[in-house]
């Protein structure tokens, strides 16, 4: 008989222990994985070359990419066009003594207004030709005589200087578009700019060079003096002009550009023919050979107008100006066939180290320092408007690189 302590409190069989875990292997520690991490002794050396091997040919890869190349041929494109202005610009003045720089410029003003203008004019709305003549005609017009005078002032220059001596002192460009990017355009540049730009001057002061040394300056008389100013003078108005066209290009649109300096271009080099030149033009002596050099010229020139929009708004003023400093070398190439220049390994060298600074340049991008509420509304007239807080720190800069703009909508935006 139980218990009744038993009974009330029944003992229970104690609860079956688990089995005894597997024997595990044993797991390798840091030290374990970083002594197989370690190279053998006779890979070792191999091993420490090949890594940053590695890291050198991906920067390369990184710098070297499809934009930074295509941006690099865009511009040889535009110097190619520049280098058919000036031959067929030296042959008028040379050897058929069409000394009519206003007429050239007059061509190509026609062409523009024949494409563009009219483009404008069938137009409708706020990109109509009317609305945008009621909105800012005065500061296109403005533009378009600076440009006018920028082509008469180079043009004539060749009939007072060598081909070299133009497009040699015609890269003054590049500090003039510094300079306006830097004040009106807000544009900051990075030391890279900076070294990439002096790397392209060495490179034209490296073809001044061979053209001592093979004596192609001698003899270019008394009047090479003014031929020189006139260069500069124009090249400062192609400063201004580039740049105008850079805030245009990238706030406005190409076509609205193109046809206002169509417009008033053709208007207002008409008048300067009609007043300066209608003698000079009577007194050409009008064949096959010089109307083909006048369709050369315009057509070049005409190219030139129409692709050098495309090429700034991918990448900038002063990369399409550094670009342009290789029509330098093949006017040079050209000229050992048509005018029998001397030959000699600078120019080469000269050519290459152009595009290592140029290359320099494009491989990192600028910044406008400016607050990026305004320069947000800048970029986008159009988009819709958000209202940012006032309060809380910005960023110093918005950035936009040298090979590129921004592809991604951005809001249109009200300052408090």
């Amino acid at each position: 008989m139980l218990s009744p302590e038993r009974h009330r409190h029944p003992r229970h069989p104690p609860p079956p222990q688990p089995p005894p875990p597997p024997h595990l292997p044993p797991q390798p520690n840091h030290v374990v994985a970083t002594i197989e991490n370690l190279p053998a002794e006779g890979g070792g050396a191999r091993s420490g070359i090949s890594a940053p091997s590695n890291g050198v040919r991906q920067r390369i890869r990184k710098v070297l990419n499809r934009d930074l190349l295509l941006s690099v041929a865009l511009g040889q494109v535009l110097s190619l066009l520049i280098c058919g202005i000036g031959l067929t610009s030296k042959y008028l003045s040379e050897d058929f003594h069409a000394n009519t720089p206003v007429f050239q410029s007059f061509l190509n003003y026609i062409l523009l207004f024949l494409v563009y203008t009219t483009t404008l004019a069938v137009r409708q709305g706020e990109e109509n030709l009317l609305a945008i003549l009621k909105r800012r005609w005065w500061k296109y017009m403005i533009l378009g005589i600076v440009d006018i005078e920028a082509n008469y002032l180079v043009v004539k220059a060749y009939q007072y200087t060598t081909l070299t001596s133009v497009q040699l002192l015609d890269c003054f460009v590049i500090p003039v578009v510094i300079l306006l990017s830097w004040f009106f355009l807000l544009v900051r540049y990075k030391a890279v700019h900076f070294i990439g730009i002096v790397v392209c001057i060495l490179g034209m002061g490296c073809m001044a060079g061979a053209d001592v040394l093979v004596g192609r300056q001698q003899g270019a008389g008394e009047n090479k003096l003014i031929g020189d100013l006139l260069v500069l003078g124009g090249a400062t108005l192609y400063g201004i002009s580039n740049v105008c066209e850079e805030y245009i290009v990238r706030n406005l649109s190409r076509v609205e550009f193109l046809g206002m300096i169509g417009l008033f271009g053709s208007f207002f080099s008409g008048i300067q023919l009609a007043i300066m030149e209608h003698k000079e033009l009577l007194k050409v002596p009008w064949d096959w050979q010089i109307g083909l050099l006048y369709v050369g010229f315009s057509a070049c020139m005409f190219g030139l107008y129409s692709f050098m929009p495309v090429v700034i708004k991918k990448t900038s003023a002063t990369a399409v100006n550094l670009s342009l400093l290789t029509a330098d070398l093949y006017s040079l190439f050209c000229g050992l066939f048509l005018f029998h220049y001397k030959f000699s390994g600078l120019y080469l060298l000269s050519f290459f180290t152009i595009l290592v600074g140029l290359v320099l340049y494009s491989s990192t991008s600028t910044y406008v320092a400016q607050d990026p509420r305004v320069y947000k509304q800048f970029r986008n007239p159009s988009g819709p408007v958000v209202d940012l807080p006032t309060t809380g720190q910005l960023e110093p800069s918005v950035t936009y690189t040298s090979l590129g703009q921004e592809t991604e909508e951005e809001p249109h935006v009200r300052v408090a």
